[in-house]
């Protein structure tokens, strides 16, 4: 067992103690709710409250399944295509929150202010609030770190070598779709209004999300860039590989989860909902978003 072994196992194991927290609480309100012991959340009915932290139970134990099968023997015997592709969209959607937690709560210390915080909400007082936000960046974090390894151990020839060492290949046209989404995210992030319909609604936290997919979506198209054009030649190959998958992973899972959302709330027009972009300009981006992050992984899968 080499370094990034011993590495990959001890984060793939974090990961999963990480989020065990979050499905014991998630549990207790379950069972507190309807033997009426814990109160239930803000809106909700009893139904639709148990409902909703059924579906949460069920996927904190996905997750937590998920990241003992990177690290487990029993994890090398299951189809690889879908151990991978499980851990990339999962680290996709968990790839933001580590840096997104930090910085979001030194800007609400800084502004003297929880608005950034977890929601303030009866069924989540604060020690529960910051073992689920821990529990969150915990499997963030160890995924993003224990996927790569995983993939290394299990197709090692893959990560074997220098970037320069494969033949050179035309810019890929996912890299560069994934590259102009992030661009006009990162403007968006900045405080740019062009394609805002209602500027005034922005929060801190959505500069931030906001800022991190634009941040990801850079990352992934120059990885795929790297790989693709086989430059900077020096560099090891699991270097852009690692980020490339992490870069579109990220990309798949927010876009595949805000594309609905936003395509509902043009279409309901919920009166307490008022999302500061224009979804004209909104759903084209988290399309071609869905799209480009499929097409990297189909080129570095390729490759």
């Amino acid at each position: 067992m080499d370094r990034w072994d011993r590495i990959g196992r001890c984060a793939a194991y974090a990961a999963a103690l990480a989020l065990t927290p979050y499905l014991l609480i998630k549990v207790s309100w379950v069972i507190g709710s309807l033997l009426g012991v814990a109160p239930i959340g803000k809106g909700f009915s009893l139904g639709s409250w148990v409902l909703l932290n059924t579906v949460t139970i069920a996927m904190a134990g996905t997750g937590i399944a998920l990241a003992l099968a990177l690290v487990r023997p029993w994890g090398m015997r299951l189809p690889g295509r879908l151990v991978a592709l499980g851990a990339w969209a999962g680290a996709g959607f968990l790839v933001s929150i580590l840096p997104y937690a930090v910085l979001s709560t030194l800007l609400g210390a800084s502004h003297g202010d929880s608005e950034t915080g977890p929601a303030d909400d009866a069924a989540a007082p604060g020690w529960e609030a910051a073992l689920i936000q821990f529990g969150f960046v915990g499997m963030g974090l160890g995924l993003a770190v224990a996927l790569p390894c995983y993939l290394r151990r299990r197709w090692p020839d893959a990560f074997a070598g220098r970037v320069g060492e494969g033949p050179r290949a035309g810019l890929p046209w996912a890299a560069v779709t994934a590259a102009v989404v992030g661009v006009v995210w990162l403007y968006w992030a900045v405080g740019g209004t062009l394609g805002m319909a209602h500027p005034a609604e922005r929060s801190t936290d959505g500069h931030l999300l906001t800022g991190l997919g634009a941040i990801w979506a850079l990352i992934g198209a120059t990885a795929v860039w790297m790989i693709c054009r086989s430059r900077p030649a020096r560099w090891p190959r699991w270097l852009p590989l690692a980020l490339g998958w992490l870069g579109s992973g990220s990309l798949v899972a927010w876009s595949g989860w805000k594309l609905p959302a936003t395509l509902f709330i043009t279409l309901t027009h919920p009166a307490d909902v008022i999302p500061p972009e224009n979804p004209a300009l909104a759903i084209p981006l988290h399309l071609a978003a869905v799209v480009a992050g499929a097409g990297m992984l189909r080129t570095l899968v390729a490759r």
